[in-house]
């Protein structure tokens, strides 16, 4: 398929710098063929009115647990490991597989609603999650959470390899997968050591939670004498390509491990600061090397999956700790939700409107108070836009949904069944 985007104003990249120039871009099967400020003469499937539109490079969530919305607002205001353990978890021991895939599809459905293109996930039950995101296009790198503490460690790492192996052998270029150990304290040490060992061996990246609360640092250091970056850089794990969540509280040499090992660093500011577990110490980061992404985490935890709100909260809180204006600003908070999100995630085509790379774009209405006087589209971007500004949005080179009306999905359908699940849910069957 041919599209063409017509006069448009689009962020680009011009010497290391985002800004926005007026282009017209072409797009051709899954990939980007051009990006021109003249109109070419061919012919396409279809073309979009690109004027008083702002394109964008599609978000990247590098951090999910999708069919958590199904536990939106019903754990609300409570300390990590009262949510967790007493609230949450009771609530996953109810989930079926068919829940999960009507979960993961509502949060497909508001990620895609707010600009995302590509997202992280860690999830319940194999092929649910994945089939949402094939039925759904958007891309994906997914991974089966794994926890060995209640005994089921290896039924669900032989899941994951199931997974893996049955999507290998079909022509699923918008799907990845890592293997994914939960989190240093709901894994043993023998079990890490076998998913590492699984993961060399087919060479897979690693999905994980690292040092996101003050107890999680206490209590590995107690049974380790290591810090949880420490610990599982003594396991190797850090030796395949690791996406590591929250990373609130680390050390200097913390830091300097996850620089010198290439670890992808997932901030999830408005989740940390819910369930009152702190801010990661994103300026130390930056300054450290680490390459720095955004996630939302689950939205039983968020309560939505709106990297807009990311990109906003990450800036502005941390020039207020800091006292410091110029601290993160809208450009960096930008690269973190685009270029350095799909960097983590292993593309090397994506996250920049750019000819050859692929075709994952959002193009937003600019036709609202908020975007006027039009000073620095930018700064728009991260200070003004909430997301719902978001009008058409293409992955893979198609559109999955035009003017809020969604192509792929029967958004109807997915109301009703994620309601019926609630349903279900709250009178505890």
């Amino acid at each position: 398929m041919k599209i063409l985007i017509d006069n448009a104003s689009v962020v680009i990249i011009d010497d290391g710098v985002y800004t926005v120039k007026t282009k017209s871009i072409v797009i051709e099967d899954k990939y980007i063929k051009s990006v021109e400020e003249t109109i070419p003469e061919e012919k396409f499937d279809l073309v979009i009115d690109g004027r008083n539109k702002l394109v964008i490079p599609g978000l990247v969530n590098a951090h999910n647990h999708s069919y958590m919305t199904l536990f939106r607002n019903s754990a609300d205001d409570l300390p990590f490991d009262k949510w967790l353990f007493e609230k949450i978890m009771p609530q996953e021991d109810q989930l079926s597989g068919d829940n999960v895939y009507w979960g993961s599809m509502l949060g497909i459905m508001e990620m895609i609603n707010t600009g995302t293109t590509c997202f992280a996930d860690m999830y319940m039950f194999v092929n649910e999650t994945s089939r949402a995101v094939e039925e759904s296009g958007i891309r994906a790198n997914l991974s089966r959470g794994l926890v060995d503490i209640d005994g089921g460690g290896d039924r669900r790492l032989h899941e994951a390899l199931s997974e893996i192996e049955d999507y290998k052998m079909g022509d699923h270029d918008r799907i990845k997968f890592l293997l994914a150990p939960h989190a240093p304290y709901t894994c043993s040490k023998g079990y890490l050591e076998k998913v590492i060992s699984e993961a060399r061996k087919l060479d897979l990246g690693i999905n994980t939670h690292l040092s996101e609360t003050r107890k999680e640092v206490k209590d590995i250091q107690d049974q380790y004498g290591l810090t949880p970056t420490g610990y599982l850089n003594q396991l190797g794990l850090f030796d395949q390509q690791t996406l590591a969540a929250h990373c609130v509280y680390l050390t200097e040499a913390d830091r300097d491990i996850l620089h010198q090992k290439k670890v992808h660093v997932v901030t999830n500011p408005t989740s940390n600061l819910k369930l009152g577990n702190g801010i990661s110490a994103i300026k130390q980061l930056m300054n450290s090397g680490v390459n720095i992404c955004l996630g939302t985490d689950g939205a039983a935890s968020n309560n939505t999956l709106n990297i807009f709100k990311e990109m906003q909260l990450i800036s502005l809180i941390h020039k207020g700790i800091h006292e410091d204006a110029e601290l993160i600003s809208a450009q960096e908070a930008l690269q973190f939700a685009t270029s350095a999100g799909a960097k983590a995630l292993g593309y090397e085509r994506l996250g920049e409107i750019k000819s050859g790379y692929l075709a994952d774009l959002s193009i937003i209405d600019l036709d609202k108070p908020q975007y006027y006087p039009r000073n620095n589209l930018i700064a728009a971007l991260v200070y003004s836009t909430t997301g719902e500004e978001v009008e058409t949005v293409i992955v893979n080179g198609k559109v999955l949904m035009d003017k809020k009306v969604y192509k792929t999905i029967d958004a109807e359908r997915v109301k009703y069944e994620v309601i019926k699940i609630n349903n279900r849910l709250r009178r505890g069957l």
